[in-house]
């Protein structure tokens, strides 16, 4: 948005240090209560994370909506901005826009808490207030931004009108994520992301377990959840973790596998699907991760069923046997995520959103439709 004109000012719970890119004029902060929540989760305090969540998110959108000034468009995190996203509308007439990275809150917390029952481990869904502030976002908002086909359905199977919601996938920062020399040549099954039950860890595992490939390598990266731990220890000896890598050392470790698996039961649009294609990688992925958005199904990777550990043990000895499959699967990846372009293709694509948006309420309010079609004429707000 600042690149394209349109950034008037971006409000963070986040510390200036973690901004990264924007003019400190253009950037407002509120870390206080969110860096004591975060660290509650990183010290393996969910207890208290959960406690001080509420009145961390409440607090930022009360800061917020003191903050806020003249807009055309508000756009903020589902959540965050219950309170701003009035503010927005009725003392400055913007268009509202949710931006939801996952699936509907009610779809997520019933899959979750099916999962969690499965490996017999407690479930802490949201907090009932935080469901709350949600529902009130989608009933409110003028549109909610959804980063995937699959969490766009869950929106609809739960009545949300489909004309409030706008699909834009995420884009891949194509300068950071990319081939690099491979070192050795064993088969190597790659996970990255949270290590947790909602990404699906179990069932790769499982199906690693049946596997008879001589030399084969799995590589597990990313935080394990609390959620995890006994099924990790259940699978011992069968994976090597590697830990949480820095972010822009994660394309050499993409360009050292010979597959991504990405196994979870539900998420939004999962980034290191289209990390793993900018570093040459196929993907294995299910049907609840937005696989189909960045992915053909057989050409750049396969997209499986949840829950389904027989199914990802099927593709991983597929793509074994067939190492001219398995090539050409790698060379089709990457050139699709390079023609689906980066992170300021997803902005246009949002400022796109926001630019029809704008123009339908005007042509709404004005009592006639405009013969103008998108892209006609210049974006008719200067503020987001």
């Amino acid at each position: 948005m600042d690149r394209l004109g349109h950034l008037e000012r971006l409000f963070t719970a986040y510390p200036m240090a973690k901004v990264d890119g924007l003019p400190r004029a253009r950037v407002s902060t509120f870390p206080w209560l969110m860096v004591p929540a975060s660290a509650a989760g990183k010290l393996g305090l969910p207890g208290l994370r959960d406690l001080i969540n509420v009145p961390v998110i409440e607090t930022f959108d009360r800061w917020m909506a003191a903050q806020l000034g003249p807009c055309d468009v508000f756009h903020c995190l589902s959540q965050f901005g219950m309170r701003t996203h009035r503010v927005a509308r009725e003392r400055f007439g913007a268009l509202t826009v949710c931006d939801r990275g996952s699936s509907h809150i009610l779809f997520q917390d019933e899959i979750l808490r099916e999962e969690y029952a499965r490996w017999d481990v407690p479930y802490r869904g949201p907090h009932p207030r935080i469901v709350e502030r949600e529902l009130a976002e989608y009933e409110y908002c003028d549109l909610i931004t959804v980063p995937s086909s699959f969490a766009m359905r869950t929106f609809v199977e739960r009545g949300v009108p489909a004309e409030k919601l706008r699909l834009v996938p995420y884009g891949v920062d194509l300068r950071m994520f990319h081939p690099a020399p491979r070192i050795e040549r064993p088969f190597r099954v790659l996970f990255v992301g949270n290590v947790s039950l909602q990404k699906g860890i179990g069932y790769l595992l499982e199906a690693v377990k049946a596997l008879r490939i001589p030399g084969l390598e799995v590589w597990v990266i990313g935080e394990i959840d609390p959620s995890a731990r006994a099924v990790l220890a259940k699978y011992d000896g069968l994976f090597r973790y590697l830990g949480v890598l820095p972010r822009a050392r994660l394309h050499e470790y993409y360009s050292q596998g010979s597959v991504l698996v990405l196994p979870s039961v539900q998420e939004g649009l999962a980034l290191v699907q289209a990390q793993a294609m900018a570093c040459g990688l196929p993907v294995i992925a299910t049907t609840n991760t937005g696989a189909e958005d960045l992915f053909t199904d057989g050409v750049e990777g396969f997209i499986v069923p949840i829950r389904d550990a027989a199914a990802i043990r099927e593709k991983i000895e597929m793509l074994y046997a067939d190492p001219a499959l398995r090539e050409r699967m790698a060379s089709a990846a990457l050139e699709r995520v390079r023609s689906l372009g980066g992170w300021n293709s997803y902005g246009e694509k949002m400022a796109a959103c926001y630019a029809a948006a704008l123009r339908t309420r005007a042509d709404r309010q004005s009592g006639h439709a405009n013969p103008l079609r998108g892209g006609e004429r210049a974006l008719p707000f200067q503020r987001a």
